[in-house]
């Protein structure tokens, strides 16, 4: 078999992918991108599960996006029931990117509401950008159920999804407002913040949140 100078290209680059040298992973991911062959998206699906630094990763799930979707789609979604957590928050980052809705039947309850918060995020940020027209009340009903969860950046990716339904969201996030839990409280009032003021920043709306709860009150006390 003759081997050409695109076999030796693809089979350098996919090398690279796995150097030791940040730089070069960086580069063979650009590369890769900027030449899409199906060659490579098994293997650019394989880094995303391992690769230890954050621009790389992003740089691989550009990367995935440069190539066809029927070939990119159904080794994404399969990495979706790994048993690595970062293989799941990425392929759930990368199906945000590519934004086909075939994608959305994949996004699971369990996913939504994972042990490991980096695949919550990345499952509320997919399923904000991928859920179908008529859908989004039910969406909204599973992610108040985390409402109050982890520490402040986990706490704003579910705001932002949440505010990304529109109104729809109101009528849960509201209930959520008089929960037993003040976690839970405080982080539905802000969320409301957030859907009425888009630039407020999240820390205000917690800490007037916090405020609100401390009285006593819900935040519907004055109309807000």
């Amino acid at each position: 078999m003759t081997v050409t100078g695109q076999d030796t290209a693809a089979a350098r680059a996919l090398r690279a992918l796995e150097d030791d040298v940040t730089s070069v992973r960086l580069r063979a991911a650009l590369a890769v991108g900027t030449a899409p062959d199906p060659r490579y998206v098994d293997r650019l699906v394989e880094r995303c599960a391992i690769e230890t630094e954050f621009f790389v990763r992003d740089l691989l799930t550009w990367a995935l996006t440069r190539h066809p979707v029927h070939l990119t789609l159904p080794v994404v979604l399969r990495e979706l029931r790994s048993e690595r957590a970062q293989a799941r928050s990425q392929a759930l980052h990368t199906l945000s990117k590519i934004g086909d809705r075939r994608a959305w039947p994949a996004i699971t309850r369990s996913l939504l509401t994972d042990a490991d918060d980096e695949v919550a995020r990345s499952a509320w940020r997919a399923a904000a950008v991928l859920v179908p027209e008529g859908e989004e009340a039910a969406l909204a009903g599973v992610l108040t159920t985390q409402l109050g969860r982890g520490e402040r950046e986990t706490q704003l990716s579910l705001s932002r999804a949440l505010v990304a339904l529109g109104k729809t969201m109101e009528p849960v996030v509201l209930a959520a407002t008089t929960a037993p839990d003040p976690r839970v409280r405080v982080h539905a009032l802000a969320t409301q913040r957030l859907l009425r003021d888009p630039d407020t920043g999240f820390t205000f709306a917690i800490d007037e949140a916090k405020r609100v709860v401390a009285l006593g009150g819900t935040g519907q006390e004055d109309g807000r």
